[in-house]
């Protein structure tokens, strides 16, 4: 485990560990990182002593469910939007904890923006990420009837163009 951990006054232990038991990753970085910045650490040291207690709680941590990817719960969440959906886009993120996912988004016009719909890890079934995101978003997209988007469903590319970046390169100035 990071030595760090050590440094840290009982108080911040228990909220960082009831942090993660309740999976709730950035708000335990957080505290570890605002508790210990004054000593110079930096976050990615305190996501390493957060990552730790992930494993030194184990089996206790109530591991967040993945965001459901059938179409009726993807439909739902689609319909419950202030605007109207024009696209459904895939792109690749990541991070120092979970690797590479992907965040599937509903591109809307008015209100000129995107909406979360679903991140997706490695599917519990072991499909990977970029298969299940693709799949079940051009799933919603044939059932909003709008273009569906993903430029690298097989590898990460977290600097693929998005999509209103591409409407307005066909569209021109």
């Amino acid at each position: 485990m990071s030595g760090w951990w050590a440094f840290l006054e009982e108080r911040t232990c228990r909220e960082v560990d009831a942090h993660v038991l309740r999976d709730r990753r950035l708000p335990a970085v957080r505290s570890v990182w605002e508790a210990l910045r004054p000593l110079g650490v930096g976050l990615h040291e305190a996501e390493r002593v957060v990552h730790a207690r992930y494993e030194a709680l184990g089996d206790r941590v109530q591991g967040t469910p993945p965001d459901p990817l059938d179409l009726p719960s993807l439909a739902a969440r689609a319909a419950a939007l202030p605007g109207r959906v024009v696209a459904v886009e895939a792109f690749w993120n990541g991070d120092t904890v979970h690797d590479w996912f992907v965040l599937l988004v509903a591109v809307l016009d008015s209100p000129h923006g995107e909406s979360h719909l679903a991140t997706v890890y490695r599917r519990p079934e072991g499909s990977p990420a970029g298969v299940a995101a693709a799949k079940a978003g051009r799933a919603l997209a044939d059932h909003l009837v709008v273009p569906f988007r993903f430029v690298s469903p097989d590898i990460p590319d977290d600097e693929a163009p998005r999509w209103r970046t591409a409407q307005r390169l066909v569209e021109g100035p």
